[in-house]
């Protein structure tokens, strides 16, 4: 099944197969990402969490449904890897400025 997803965050699930710097440019200056009850402000955060992450785990990252829910977008999305729980379905709540990410939350 083929998921439509905008932009910016078809880039992002793109480039979360890649570098944490690949990562960090489809977020605003400013953005913020919460994830495992960290919270990470701004690019250089960002890149830092992606590195950290893939050097912790290796996974795949399937997205199964895409809604809009109060001026966000929920990605359902299947993580399959080397992590406790794994396979897990994640919600990926984005909120986008313009072309670029502004907030991205990861939840179970």
């Amino acid at each position: 099944m083929t998921v439509k997803l905008s932009n910016p965050i078809q880039q992002y699930f793109q480039a979360d197969k890649s570098s944490g710097e690949t990562v960090s440019q489809c977020f605003t200056e400013n953005a913020v990402v919460k994830d495992e009850g960290n919270t990470y402000h701004g690019r250089q955060a960002i890149r830092r969490w992606k590195e950290l992450a893939s050097a912790k785990y290796d996974y795949t990252c399937q997205p199964l449904s895409s809604e809009q829910q109060d001026g966000q977008v929920v990605v359902v999305s299947r993580l399959t890897g080397n992590f406790p729980g794994s396979p897990a379905d994640l919600r990926f709540i984005f909120e986008l400025e313009g072309d670029l990410i502004s907030s991205l939350e990861i939840t179970s």
